[in-house]
């Protein structure tokens, strides 16, 4: 097509598309048949995990390689030059087609990572890195978090030690998705530990599978394994894998936080429709307190994606969002948490007795994943924080 197609237009496209390479999606039927999973952080094993991300994989290069994928990039990384939401649009049509589900690394790598590398990266690294993450031939996963740090992530402990072209790692990195199947980590690293805390960071991209990197699964309450930690110990990396400038690392990485936070707002959609369609199919009559509190989780569910809408309608006008994606990221961990309550009201103790029957027990893999996301992408208190002193000009808390 040439220049931008109407949205009408590109939809009727991307559906034509879809039918030629994917089957339609089969619909589940009545309530109480099809699958029940309500899981917010998979269980897989590593084997499972590796075998699911393969075939994500393949369909991602497909639809790259067709001209599907990328589409706000430039021609030049097999893209399209659309507009930012176009890509939503496209993912509104592919949801009717069975497809493998992007796991939490291929955004990672395609939203977050991809867009510093074109940002803070040389022409050099844009031409090694971009294509490959953009078709995911290579994926990568955030090394930020410390166990020290907390939701501090200027406070990070891990070290890089200049040698010559060289420089090596020393620390240890907790709460990363996709570290099993991950290229790439981009970690964020101390490189001056006597400047003030913002100042004195660096951002590597790091092989996942150097020597001195080792990956170890942290278990979840669930009896899973989403999340890991990631010890760097003596890894050395070239300097032509730094991204960004020595020292000017916190930028690099506030522009793939911001990214993370619009990359939240859809958060929980289904499992709040799917809670509500329990209420309506409850076999009992509702109490007037559930009746109020699964009509307040459908009004709540629409609210977050006008919220959603939001975000799009500014990249459409050509803006970054701005207090937009924090609000959409806290009000989504809330509707998740509102979630868990109405489930935990309307199914009583059969949510906890896993008796075989279809949408009761499998509802504990939301109510003890949920609460992760009020930590993951930004804590709810640093959502907080931005709110308070960047768009409501509030002071800032005192340094204790």
């Amino acid at each position: 097509m040439n220049g931008i197609p109407e949205p009408d237009e590109f939809r009727a496209e991307a559906r034509k598309w879809l039918d030629t390479v994917a089957p339609h999606r089969a619909a589940d039927g009545e309530w109480g048949s099809g699958s029940d999973s309500v899981a917010v952080f998979e269980n897989w094993t590593e084997e499972q995990e590796r075998e699911h991300t393969a075939r994500a994989q393949e369909w991602e290069r497909l639809r790259h390689d067709q001209g599907w994928g990328a589409l706000n990039w430039p021609a030049a990384y097999g893209g399209r030059d659309l507009p930012a939401y176009y890509e939503q649009l496209y993912r509104a049509e592919e949801a009717a087609f069975d497809v493998p589900r992007r796991t939490e690394i291929f955004p990672v790598t395609q939203q977050l990572v991809a867009p510093a590398i074109r940002i803070w990266g040389t022409e050099e690294q844009r031409q090694r890195w971009l294509c490959p993450m953009l078709r995911t031939e290579e994926l990568a996963c955030q090394l930020f978090s410390e166990t020290e740090a907390g939701s501090d992530l200027a406070g990070v402990r891990t070290r890089a030690v200049r040698d010559g072209e060289n420089w090596v790692l020393q620390g240890h990195k907790v709460w990363t998705s996709g570290a099993t199947v991950a290229t790439w980590g981009v970690a964020v690293c101390r490189t001056d530990p006597e400047a003030r805390k913002h100042a004195g960071i660096t951002v590597f991209l790091v092989r996942m599978d150097a020597p001195g990197v080792s990956v170890r699964p942290i278990r979840q309450m669930t009896g899973g394994a989403s999340f890991n930690e990631v010890y760097l110990d003596g890894v050395v990396v070239p300097d032509t894998d730094r991204l960004g400038a020595v020292g000017e690392g916190w930028r690099v990485t506030l522009s793939v936080l911001a990214a993370e936070r619009l990359d939240s707002g859809n958060l929980g959609l289904d499992n709040a429709d799917r809670a509500v369609e329990l209420a309506r199919h409850l076999p009992r009559p509702l109490t007037g307190g559930e009746r109020q509190q699964a009509a307040d989780l459908y009004v709540r569910a629409l609210v977050q994606r006008l919220i959603g809408l939001r975000v799009t309608g500014a990249l459409v006008a050509g803006r970054e969002p701005g207090a937009e994606a924090s609000v959409g990221k806290l009000y989504a961990t809330e509707t998740m948490r509102r979630t868990s309550d109405l489930v935990s009201e309307l199914l009583g103790p059969r949510l906890v007795a896993d008796t075989g029957e279809w949408g009761t027990y499998a509802w504990t893999e939301h109510l003890l994943g949920a609460p992760g996301y009020s930590i993951a992408g930004g804590t709810d208190e640093i959502q907080h924080n931005i709110l308070a002193e960047r768009v409501l000009g509030l002071p800032k808390e005192p340094v204790r």
